[in-house]
């Protein structure tokens, strides 16, 4: 997969792709159908694993030369050693998990570095949704509130507050709309929250 196909398939991972330096060790948490790390794998040589736990998209993965472990995220990365890898990814996927912060200690744990992306509940038509007492739909958010996996909501000011609180030092943070970065009010206009993360030093 070359980039022109990932920016025309998922527009936020193109823009993601470039803070992985070519020839990394990449984990994806979270990894869905596998296209990251398959662009990852073709256009940057990098090496590494996904993790997932749906049937079906362990399959897209094995299909695209991706490898997989099948396993959920909620029982962590103990299989890694510390710091095995250099960029771990969890790509919207953490709002997903009962046990955030747990499972954000173990990327930091097992990672040099970190690029976490969730849907911004900031987000205005969100804040609009519920200025009109319902529960947002959206791009980013598409499920009615009954059917969502989702069982996090955060904003980009909340996960920042959680990064610092678990020892990670926020190394850029951008909101995308879209794919396309957002400058001016970044909370209510981005769509997409985009965290590049390490631990702090002691």
């Amino acid at each position: 997969m070359n980039f022109s196909e990932l920016s025309r398939l998922r527009p936020d991972l193109a823009f993601i792709a470039h803070w992985i330096k070519p020839q990394a060790q990449v984990l994806d948490v979270g990894c869905g159908d596998g296209v990251m790390l398959d662009y990852l794998q073709s256009d940057k040589q990098c090496q590494g694993y996904g993790i997932e736990i749906a049937d079906d998209k362990v399959l897209a993965c094995v299909t695209r030369g991706v490898n997989v472990v099948q396993q959920d995220m909620e029982n962590g990365l103990v299989m890694f050693d510390d710091n095995a890898f250099d960029t771990v990814l969890c790509l919207s996927s953490l709002q997903m998990m009962k046990h955030v912060e747990a499972l954000l200690r173990d990327i930091a744990r097992v990672g040099r570095e970190a690029i976490v992306s969730f849907p911004n509940f900031g987000y205005w038509p969100h804040r609009s949704a519920l200025l009109r007492g319902k529960m947002p739909v959206s791009k980013s958010l598409p499920y009615q509130w009954y059917d969502t996996p989702n069982l996090r909501c955060a904003t980009i000011v909340d996960f920042a507050d959680l990064a610092r609180e678990v020892g990670l030092e926020v190394l850029e943070c951008v909101a995308l709309h879209e794919g396309r970065p957002i400058g001016w009010l970044p909370n209510l206009r981005g769509s997409l929250a985009v965290f590049r993360l390490r631990k702090r030093a002691a």
